[in-house]
């Protein structure tokens, strides 16, 4: 499988964006036909709003492939997200659950998504935030398993440090459990600040990733994300999916 015939762009990267016409034809800009739709750009408890924003995407030539980062807390009205899901087609939402709430909304969420066909992705949003150490994500994913798993943000991933923060191993830990891959890179400070760079210009080893994971034959969504430069994005993230093509093309001869 060659991950950029279906690589993604998450839509937080065109934040200060508000119409999801323009986000389309930014997507179309960088050069990929395929978006992860944030909460800023939509209201996912709003299916009937929501079915115009699939029309405005679906008439641009760009498919929604997943929605997210969704945080579920154990409410009723969250069903809404998954029909949203389904509505667009998407193969994955990107959660985030609370330490307060998490035996509640796992066990919604696990049986909204064996309604509706899709799947759930936990999002690690760094060590200092539940739901980003490997110990807890292994804990959720194992009660929410087979239908909930790993979105792997790669950068967050190194957030947490060098030993347990290698997304190449993450890859092969949690091989057959990751819904979804954040393909994002830091660098980091020697006090640890983190700052996002192009994608495979930084820590992440973007080539033994994506290696590892069309060895194992990954058929989850793969999404691009760059959260600097909000106001002009696009020449960044050329270079992302530039960067992404050449690492798939040398692993390819």
């Amino acid at each position: 499988m060659n991950l950029l015939n279906e690589l993604a762009v998450q839509s937080f990267c065109f934040r200060n964006i508000t119409e999801n016409q323009s986000v389309a034809g930014k997507v179309k800009e960088i050069g990929l036909e395929r978006v992860e739709v944030c909460r800023v750009h939509a209201d996912f408890h709003a299916v009937n709003d929501w079915k115009d924003i699939v029309k405005i995407y679906n008439d641009a030539g760009v498919s929604i492939v997943s929605i997210g980062v969704e945080t579920f807390d154990g409410e009723d009205r969250d069903e809404a997200i998954f029909e949203s899901a389904a509505l667009a087609g998407a193969k994955q939402i990107s959660c985030h659950f609370k330490i307060e709430t998490f035996q509640k909304a796992v066990a919604q969420v696990k049986s909204w998504s064996e309604q509706y066909g899709v799947d759930v992705g936990i999002h690690n949003h760094g060590g200092y935030m539940f739901g980003g150490c490997p110990d807890i994500i292994n804990y959720l994913i194992e009660l929410g398993s087979p239908n909930i798993g790993l979105c792997m943000d790669t950068a967050w991933v190194m957030q947490i440090g060098p030993q347990r923060g290698n997304p190449v191993q993450w890859a092969k830990d949690y091989r057959g459990k990751i819904k979804g891959i954040h393909f994002k890179d830091f660098t980091f400070a020697p006090n640890g600040q983190w700052k996002d760079t192009i994608v495979g210009e930084g820590t992440l080893d973007l080539k033994g990733l994506v290696s590892e994971l069309e060895s194992q034959d990954f058929s989850g969504v793969s999404i691009l994300e760059y959260e600097a430069d909000p106001d002009n994005p696009v020449p960044a993230l050329k270079s992302c999916v530039e960067k992404m093509r050449e690492i798939t093309s040398s692993l390819s001869v």
